[in-house]
């Protein structure tokens, strides 16, 4: 899954080395690498049916939502722009994917346990057009994946939120 970092980077708090493993873990390309077409920037096709959307950022509310009649400014009070997101048309589910790397202590730590609110925010995004959402983690294993996170990850299986390190199973978002 990787691809080609923009090295400019982003605002003013942003961690570098999380920017670079947010731009170099892409859900496209593991999309292509394992057999699907991305068609006209965001439609994903297998053997020429449409299953789905790939997006992410901004896109997730100006196209998806709002191609649906969705006015996320009438609904919450900030627009949610996940890193990478897959919608699932089969199974009526929106992946929320949000990848986290850190390189030293800091607050990322704190925002694994952020998620229950950030369901709510996008369940009142998407209960109107009757989709389900499931909120993943991507995480990098070179920070994560270490004992003194296990009692967050004891919080997110226990509520239900799925986490992976480095890499992101398709069949995690139901197209396997």
């Amino acid at each position: 899954m990787s691809r080609e970092p923009n090295r400019f980077g982003g605002g003013a708090q942003t961690n570098k080395n999380g920017l670079l493993f947010e731009q170099t873990t892409s859900l496209n390309e593991a999309l292509l690498n394992a057999g699907f077409e991305i068609r006209n920037q965001y439609e994903v096709y297998f053997k020429e049916q449409l299953i789905g959307y790939s997006i992410n950022k901004a896109a997730f509310s100006t196209v998806f939502l709002r191609a649906n009649g969705i006015n996320d400014r009438n609904i919450n009070s900030k627009r949610w722009e996940p890193d990478e997101a897959f919608i699932n048309k089969s199974n009526h589910t929106v992946y929320i994917i949000e990848k986290k790397f850190q390189h030293i202590s800091g607050s990322v730590d704190e925002k694994l346990a952020t998620f229950p609110f950030k369901i709510y925010e996008y369940k009142k995004l998407l209960t109107p057009i009757k989709y389900d959402i499931v909120y993943i983690y991507l995480l990098s294993s070179e920070w994560f994946n270490k004992p003194k996170y296990r009692d967050y990850y004891d919080y997110m299986d226990n509520l239900g939120c799925p986490y992976y390190f480095d890499r992101l199973p398709l069949n995690a978002l139901g197209i396997y």
